[in-house]
């Protein structure tokens, strides 16, 4: 990439990264995130390790005991540790036991490079979590009328996803649907709509407005090289001697 394409690369991500953390701030972002606290929070009951890498938004802090240290990366932003671009990460290879991308793909410049990037810092065994916006779905369609920061989101189906990650190393492992009421402001819309949401999440349907895919990535084994075929032996016969 040449030095104007990087600088404009580079300031449409930035600008990106603003929009999209102001209309998380709104009451629709909220709403987003309050419904995939809970799967987070149910998903990362399960890991155990030293690091965990925190790139995207963030709907509150996340409770995972099991994890010794937790840090977020990515843009300058409240709650931010260490500032980085999405295809630069100041972190070595193999580093972190678990990393989540919220929303991070949503609102990529080059998703591909940023799940390379976080693809990379997760050790051999460790776990690859993304939370994205269901395109098929109400809050997807919503994408393709809304004139706010919605309308720039991505929103990556979870099957090509799935592909990406088989791609990079990973095995899918879980994957959880959520947020199945319509993408309305009004409270008592959303009262009225607390049954619908919890009988759709029990039975988990496709048709929610996010995603919660967990990945592991796979040990590389060694591979036993082939032995060469021995030539069969004859019988053996008595062989004359001299006196």
């Amino acid at each position: 990439m040449n030095e104007p394409s990087f600088e404009r690369a580079a300031g449409d991500w930035a600008l990106r990264q603003r929009e999209a953390r102001v209309w998380f701030d709104g009451p629709l972002g909220r709403l987003l995130l309050a419904r995939q606290q809970v799967l987070l929070e149910a998903q990362l009951a399960s890991h155990f390790g030293s690091f965990l890498l925190h790139y995207g938004v963030s709907g509150g802090p996340l409770a995972c005991r099991q994890i010794t240290h937790s840090v977020r990366l990515g843009p300058t932003q409240p709650g931010v540790e260490l500032v980085c671009e999405e295809w630069a990460w100041p972190v070595r290879e193999h580093a972190a036991d678990v990393v989540l991308l919220q929303h991070g793909l949503d609102f990529a410049a080059s998703p591909h490079q940023l799940l390379r990037e976080a693809a990379r810092c997760v050790r051999p065994g460790g776990h690859l979590l993304i939370v994205g916006i269901h395109p098929w779905s109400l809050w997807g369609l919503r994408r393709l009328l809304a004139a706010d920061a919605l309308a720039q989101a991505r929103c990556i189906a979870p099957a090509r996803l799935g592909d990406w990650l088989h791609l990079l190393g990973f095995a899918l492992e879980n994957r959880r649907f959520g947020c199945y009421c319509p993408p309305l402001c009004a409270p008592r819309w959303q009262r009225r709509l607390q049954g619908v949401e919890a009988w759709a999440e029990r039975l988990q349907l496709p048709g929610g407005g996010l995603y919660l895919l967990a990945a592991r990535k796979l040990v590389a084994g060694l591979r036993p090289l082939p032995q060469p075929r021995r030539a069969s032996v004859g019988a053996l016969r008595p062989v004359p001697l001299a006196k």
